[in-house]
């Protein structure tokens, strides 16, 4: 079956000064129109070190991507590496020239001369559009291989790739190769180690459907790979496996495939047609923030405080100053009365309130870094929960914050 290999290429991306996103894109692109990555690297912005790194993935794949190293700079030496692989000259093409100029024209700037080096092409391969940039692709093709370069811009790369590239990869397609269907079940409440030992035997290595467990941002996320011959035979084998793993693991299913956990609380918001708000102290806003990222939210979310200081807390939420000085800003007390004053003072049905101690200042023994409150006010209950997310960097302990409170909205909401 057909497999392929990715290139990365960059000084940036070795010295630590960018991340490289473009390969994790392409490889998961790549798995889901059935094609395997069997290998991938990144080089430096050196003609022989592109000349060599395709070199060697022409011996382990049929399809050999390429990102970076398209500019109009002197560092941007791709097109020369893949000329020199190919063993031809670099050949000047006006209509692509011309292209540049008029992209140049319409912005309103004048064109430097140096973007003339992007109209240069090795000889015996094509251009591959670009209708985001000045940065042709380069595809060259024959019976056996396909090499596509392609820029380093991730917006730029993979409009290219999905109305240019993928296209021709199935059109390639053999007979007789496998299809892969991806499925993903997103977990929150529980460690990796935790879901491993529930699922025991079905995250074997040499299982079919293959279980992959990746973590990120306190977030889990098993991947379910099914293989089969034919499409409908894969995913029928995902299906399956996706309905036997939720029922293992029950309630730290929070939702599926590219699901966020904003988005499955608001649609249980708006399935049982109620309405949140927030009142946030150590999170800033960054709840209110995840959860108007979700188009449509002003159906369910009537709005929300930020209130950092005691006087705000007391003037905007309605929390009585001798609770704060009783119990301190940050106190399972202090939280459940920011989340019933936002729930009267908004009239919504649900209100969510944190208040804690983000750092990388203002721990004592007492109330650590990292000591956070969570209360749900619902129309019922108000229940509150305290976490300690240990002496974390700032970004860490609020994110948990916002992903744990969104967690026991959802958990009250229910199934």
């Amino acid at each position: 079956m057909q497999n392929a290999a990715i290139i990365t290429v960059g000084n940036e991306l070795l010295n630590g000064y960018a991340v490289d996103t473009n390969s994790s894109w392409l490889a998961g692109k790549l798995l889901l129109a059935s094609i395997p990555v069997v290998y991938s690297c990144s080089v430096s912005d050196d003609i022989e070190e592109i000349k060599e790194a395709i070199q060697y993935a022409s011996g382990k794949a049929d399809i050999i991507l390429i990102t970076g190293g398209l500019g109009p700079t002197d560092d941007d030496l791709t097109r020369n590496g893949l000329a020199k692989f190919l063993g031809v000259e670099l050949e000047y093409h006006d209509e692509i020239y011309d292209k540049i100029k008029k992209l140049f024209k319409a912005r309103k700037y004048s064109i430097p001369e140096k973007n003339k080096v992007q109209a240069y092409l090795p000889a015996g391969t094509s251009e591959i559009e670009n209708t985001l940039g000045t940065a042709p692709g380069i595809l060259y093709e024959n019976d056996k291989k396909i090499i596509a370069a392609m820029p380093g811009v991730p917006s730029e790369m993979q409009k290219m790739f999905e109305e240019s590239i993928l296209p021709k990869l199935f059109s390639r397609r053999r007979h007789g190769d496998d299809f892969f269907i991806i499925r993903k079940i997103k977990c929150i409440g529980a460690g990796e180690s935790t879901i491993a030992e529930m699922l025991g035997d079905l995250m074997a290595r040499d299982r079919n459907p293959q279980i992959n467990c990746t973590v990120s941002q306190g977030i889990i996320t098993l991947h379910i790979i099914a293989r089969a011959e034919d499409k409908k035979s894969a995913e029928k084998m995902a299906a399956e496996d996706v309905e036997k793993l939720s029922g293992i693991l029950g309630k730290l299913v929070y939702g599926f495939d590219e699901q966020s956990l904003a988005e499955v609380v608001g649609q249980k918001l708006s399935e049982q047609k109620k309405t949140l708000a927030t009142a946030e102290s150590c999170t800033g806003g960054l709840i209110a923030k995840m959860i108007t990222d979700i188009p449509g939210s002003s159906s369910y979310f009537t709005g929300g405080w930020v209130t950092y200081n005691n006087e705000a807390k007391i003037s905007q939420l309605g929390v009585e100053k001798g609770l704060i000085e009783k119990f301190g800003a940050v106190s399972s007390e202090v939280s459940a009365a920011m989340a019933a004053g936002a729930r009267q003072r908004s009239g919504a049905d649900f209100a969510i309130a944190v208040t804690g101690i983000a750092g990388p200042a203002g721990g004592t023994e007492q109330k650590p870094v990292g000591l956070v409150f969570i209360s749900i006010a619902g129309p019922r209950t108000l229940d509150t929960e305290q976490f300690l997310f240990g002496p974390r960097n700032r970004d860490f302990i609020r994110l948990r914050t916002c992903q744990n409170a969104l967690n026991l909205l959802r958990l009250k909401l229910g199934s």
